[in-house]
């Protein structure tokens, strides 16, 4: 079962794609996501189900693990570049929520508990 504050950095995630799609990929022809922000929503949503850091999971920027494949990293940081200026405006409960995970205190995982992956 997720954790509200898992499904919560989906939404967000979720929200910047589509903000930064629509914004810069809008084609009236296709709805929803194009094809390569569909892929990237779909890397972010894996990477975040398989956070080692679980409940405990940082903000990304403030993340030590770097678990995206490195061309979706420059991928989503170009996303987070465009929509996290926008997200007080359009999403300001979201926005603040997320201002506040990234305060939170960030400790490595344990290997018990089986380790951290990177790029898997």
């Amino acid at each position: 079962m997720e954790s509200r504050r898992i499904r919560r950095e989906k939404k967000t995630v979720s929200i910047m794609i589509e903000m930064y799609c629509r914004d810069q990929h809008d084609d009236p022809a296709t709805p929803g996501l194009c094809d390569g922000c569909r892929e990237l929503h779909e890397h972010a949503m894996l990477r975040i189900d398989k956070c080692p850091f679980c409940l405990a999971k940082p903000t990304c920027v403030n993340c030590p693990v770097h678990c995206y494949k490195k061309d979706m990293r420059a991928r989503i940081r170009e996303v987070m570049a465009y929509a996290g200026p926008r997200m007080m405006r359009r999403h300001p409960i979201l926005a603040m929520m997320h201002v506040v995970d990234g305060f939170r205190k960030v400790e490595a995982p344990s290997r018990a508990r089986g380790g951290v992956r990177r790029g898997s």
